[in-house]
């Protein structure tokens, strides 16, 4: 059972409230509900990096031990309009990225995934933020992340050292 789902971004589409209305809206539009096959099962953080293919690759094992399924989680860029706009306060936008489903055709078509089921969902927003959602989401045994070794990662923090002093699950960094 190999295959692959397309969710759109989290915060795409949010109704905005207007200014002078009484009652803000509701927090947030319900998410899709989530296949119950993958309850219970191994969230992957996944962007294609190095890291993140030997991420992967603990996951498919980890899956494949459990009995469970695997659900992989790409994260969409955003940047803030303000960037255009120059508005206060800082409103963040999606910018189309076609990365998720170049991922997803590579996964589809590669034969290591084909031992445990699994799917593909994309989301928008930060990083550790979406990644806990979705596993929140799944009730997942645990997230598995790559370590980053960038500049980027010691100036401002790791999304694996983030995730897992944040995280409400086992998380798992693989070098």
């Amino acid at each position: 059972m190999a295959g692959h789902e397309f969710f759109e971004p989290a915060d795409r589409k949010r109704p905005v409230a207007e200014p002078t209305a009484a009652e803000p809206l509701a927090a947030e539009e319900p998410r899709q509900s989530c296949d119950p096959a993958f309850k219970h099962g191994v969230v992957v953080g996944f962007d294609g990096s190095t890291s993140s293919e030997r991420a992967l690759a603990y996951a498919i094992g980890m899956a494949r031990r459990l009995g469970s399924g695997l659900v992989i989680v790409h994260v969409a860029n955003r940047l803030p309009t303000t960037v255009w706009a120059g508005c206060e306060p800082p409103v963040f936008v999606d910018v189309p990225d076609h990365r998720t489903e170049v991922l997803g055709l590579e996964l589809a078509c590669a034969d290591y995934l084909a031992e445990v089921p699994w799917i593909l969902v994309e989301r928008g927003g930060d990083i550790c933020h979406e990644l806990e959602e979705v596993g929140r989401e799944y009730e997942a045994d645990a997230i598995v992340v790559g370590s980053s070794h960038g500049l980027v990662g010691r100036l401002f923090g790791s999304v694996a050292g983030r995730l897992a002093k944040r995280a409400q699950r086992p998380v798992v960094v693989i070098p």
